[in-house]
């Protein structure tokens, strides 16, 4: 990957500096870094042209534009040329996850797709949220909106009994009776009401709860149905004794949880359809073929044309090849990536007509290598 350098500038002297990137930055796709005065990466951006996007910086009112506070801010710029905007997206966000840069932490917005939240801790809480920080805590979809995923996941909750607190609140199971008065009181009403176990206030063991929480991720991983069960069997013994309105009730929560369900169901396909080679077109003729896995980019290198270079891709294809992984949870540290591969074809469809399925692109090579 080529690298061009703009070599340090006194704090300040932007005029120095435009006229270095003026000189210097061509019209190509890239991935740019401000450096403050001790070359510390404040800001990664990405460009399809590079030397416009750069000169706009200059072009920026100070301080009420972003652009300008940057540039106010750095003493020199850098960049890495790439191939593609497709490479531009990905070594943006690569390169944001490695730096941490402070521009970009404090101003970039939180992303709209919403995750099913599992937290850790001695008590799982399960939540709706649309950012991918916590330690610990499992995430999955992602989903689009969260004003119906949210009914949905409280739902769940309310129907296996599952708490809805603060991650704070102390837990304090059944088995743990000498260390609770014995009227203990839950910390809200649900547990009065019949819709959390209350792991606050030992009215639960640790055992029940656990399953509890298990049994909600069966349901939102698709391979149990206990909570649609419930409402069925609700809303069945309702109508039988004529009480209509009681059954109308539960009708809702019927609705809510297949909702739920198939949004679920939703999810895991798309990302199961999202495994596939991509073949990138580059700017200058620098093709990249992409290996894509759930929407990851698990591997990628130059178009193969040689009989070398398809043995040495087909290693890689391989590598990443195998039977449809379970409906499991988004490991956290490639979120903002399947987010940034989604956000891709669903923007560019048209990038979907140069791809092709693992499985397929190694038969095909199979069958021109038998034929050579």
């Amino acid at each position: 990957m080529a690298v061009t350098r703009v070599l340090a500038l006194p704090f300040g002297e932007i005029a120095r500096l435009k006229r270095r990137v003026h000189a210097l930055a061509e019209n190509r796709p890239a991935v740019y870094r401000m450096l403050d005065p001790t070359g510390r990466v404040i800001y990664v951006g990405k460009a399809k042209q590079l030397r416009s996007r750069l000169l706009s910086y200059f072009r920026a009112n100070y301080p009420e534009e972003k652009a300008a506070r940057i540039l106010q801010a750095a003493a020199d710029i850098e960049w890495d040329y790439v191939p593609s905007e497709f490479a531009a997206f990905l070594g943006e966000l690569r390169q944001i996850r490695r730096y941490r840069p402070v521009f970009n932490v404090r101003m970039n917005r939180t992303r709209r797709a919403a995750f099913i939240k599992v937290s850790d801790g001695p008590a799982p809480k399960i939540y709706v949220g649309n950012t991918s920080a916590g330690d610990g805590v499992r995430h999955y979809g992602p989903f689009v909106g969260v004003g119906r995923l949210q009914d949905g996941v409280k739902l769940v909750n309310d129907l296996l009994g599952l708490r809805d607190c603060a991650l704070r609140m102390p837990i304090v199971y059944r088995e743990q009776g000498d260390l609770f008065a014995k009227d203990g009181r839950a910390a809200c009403l649900r547990h009065e009401i019949g819709n959390c176990a209350g792991p606050c206030a030992g009215f639960v063991s640790e055992s029940d709860y656990h399953g509890r929480v298990e049994a909600a991720i069966a349901f939102i991983e698709g391979r149990d149905v206990a909570p649609l069960d419930t409402v069925i069997a609700e809303m069945t013994d309702a109508s039988d004794a004529d009480d209509f309105e009681r059954a109308a009730w539960w009708r809702e929560r019927f609705d809510t949880l297949t909702w739920l369900m198939g949004a679920c169901s939703q999810v895991h396909a798309t990302l199961d359809n999202m495994s596939f080679v991509y073949v990138d077109p580059g700017v200058y003729g620098d093709d990249r073929a992409y290996v894509i896995r759930r929407a990851q980019v698990r591997a990628t290198a130059p178009v193969p044309r040689t009989p070398i270079e398809i043995e040495a891709f087909r290693a890689l294809v391989t590598e990443h090849t195998g039977p449809t992984s379970d409906p499991g949870p988004i490991p956290t540290d490639v979120i903002d990536e399947t987010l940034l591969v989604l956000s891709w074809f669903r923007r560019h469809p048209r990038a979907l007509n140069r791809t092709v399925s693992l499985e397929e692109w190694l038969v095909q090579h199979d069958t021109l290598a038998q034929a050579s």
